[in-house]
């Protein structure tokens, strides 16, 4: 694969000038491959062509665009493995996680859209006529490098299902998975123009989509201050905006609940992809009178860990993405230290045996207080904080405290009890006592983690346009 080109139209073109960007391996510190870095010129040549496309693919049958699909989900299975082990070379995710989470979730969109598209109504007779639901054109799609493949897809399926056309930009930081993937695109047949990739950064590339006026509609899986940049930018040609952003997700833990179970789990789940996960449920909320238990049950989790090369598969975390990611993660570390909060567990500094790649040591924090750094800010990195509460609605209160509402976890032993707090939870999906990954059920954030939805029909339907037609009738 030559890494300096990018797919548009069909092909593998050089870029309209020549700039580069290292790609990292987080685990050596050392620059493994290089990529070019696109400009304006790239993405507008990438939008004509899907622009161009777009026009006999709008048409495509049901039948078709499912071949299309079958044939990705085909080619994605075979190099399953070829793609998992790029992920942990561009962003340190263990061989294992990258295996059966990064790579497999990403082939469940494929998977899921395809379900959804065989069984989709595209029309249907209301009223005095009938309405119909059409593809809503070209799409600019900005992923990050935390899931790599996994936004990737949940973003190109339904695209290419509904019969839209792409213009994808990962991320600079991991964008070598995401080009291997293009290869599969242009294996399964896919037409000319149909689906391109452009590289390059946010400042230029990002910008460049949210702003062109032959892209429809924009999808964007970043920060939140990347979020109002797309959305502004985007305003002028008045397109669709499509926002997955941060999180700081609460975790109730009720006084019925089994503590040490649920706290050990809680661990885990925050440290998720080394926490580097926009849903991680980084605040866990205990009652006051359980202050020590839980702090033990911490302890016990983080013991368990295994911090170590990531293509060893004993390895159950691996670095942190960069060394930027490093360097905001020990600050807020650090911040909680001087805010006073109890270190329970980690802290500053690298973990001991490890003298090179972008570790950090698994940390939690007990006593937090609603005003700290590190229960407010979105930490992306492996730091639990351990807040207490005396009543179930200030814990609710507390879990609402904060200008994100992307996800929110809630641990009882009484089902109708979890189910009454979660609907208080001011946030766009919720999980009770550490319910699984479902890729069908609609992803996406209240408040500043972002509008609209992916995963399964809700996903689908982001890419599509609603049309009356009135006086049709049988």
């Amino acid at each position: 694969m030559d890494t300096s080109k990018f797919y548009i139209d069909g092909a593998w073109v050089d870029p309209a000038a020549p700039s580069t960007s290292g790609v990292v391996n987080p685990a050596t510190e050392e620059t493994f491959a290089q990529i070019s870095l696109g400009s304006g010129q790239d993405v507008d040549r990438a939008a004509k062509a899907a622009r161009r496309a777009f026009a006999a693919c709008s048409d495509v049958s049901v039948e078709e665009r499912l071949f299309w699909l079958r044939k990705i989900i085909e080619g994605f299975r075979a190099r399953l493995p070829e793609l998992a082990r790029m992920m942990t070379l561009e962003m340190g995710a263990p061989i294992t996680f990258a295996t059966e989470r990064q790579a497999t979730v990403a082939l469940f969109h494929f998977e899921e859209a395809a379900r959804v598209l065989a069984g989709y109504r595209f029309e249907e007779r209301m009223g005095n006529g009938i309405v119909r639901r059409e593809p809503i054109g070209v799409c600019g799609l900005i992923t990050p490098w935390n899931w790599p493949l996994n936004q990737v897809a949940s973003k190109v399926a339904p695209a290419l299902a509904t019969g839209c056309t792409v213009v994808l930009k990962p991320s600079e930081i991991a964008p070598l998975s995401a080009m291997l993937f293009a290869e599969i695109v242009h294996d399964a047949g896919i037409p000319a123009g149909v689906f391109n990739l452009v590289n390059g950064d946010g400042p230029t590339v990002g910008e460049a989509i949210a702003a062109h006026p032959e892209i429809d509609m924009v999808s964007l899986t970043g920060s939140t201050t990347a979020g109002v940049r797309v959305a502004k930018l985007a305003a002028d040609t008045v397109k669709r905006v499509a926002q997955e952003l941060g999180g700081k997700s609460a975790n109730i833990i009720l006084a019925d609940a089994d503590l040490k179970a649920a706290v050990i789990a809680g661990v885990h789940a925050c440290y998720t992809n080394a926490g580097q996960n926009c849903q991680s449920p980084t605040r866990m909320l205990i009652p006051r009178a359980q202050r020590d238990a839980a702090f033990a049950a911490a302890r016990e989790a983080v013991d368990t860990i295994r911090l170590g090369d990531p293509l060893d598969p004993a390895a159950t975390m691996g670095p942190l993405v960069s060394r930027a990611q490093v360097e905001k993660v020990q600050d807020l570390i650090r911040s909680g230290v001087d805010e006073g909060a109890t270190l329970v567990a980690g802290g500053t500094g690298r973990p001991p045996g490890l003298d090179r790649g972008f570790y950090v040591r698994p940390t939690v924090f007990g006593d937090v207080t609603p005003h700290m750094r590190i229960a407010r800010e979105e930490v992306f990195g492996p730091v639990l904080s351990i807040m207490s509460y005396d009543t179930e609605d200030e814990a609710i209160d507390i879990a609402n405290d904060t200008p994100f509402g992307l996800a929110g976890f809630v641990q009882s032993k009484d089902l109708a009890r979890a189910r009454a707090v979660a609907n208080r939870i001011r946030a766009g999906r919720v999980y009770l006592n550490g319910a699984a990954f479902d890729r069908g059920l609609p992803f996406g954030g209240y408040k500043q983690s972002g509008n609209g939805r992916e995963f399964g029909v809700f996903g689908f339907e982001e890419y599509l346009e609603v049309k009356a037609i009135l006086g049709d009738r049988e």
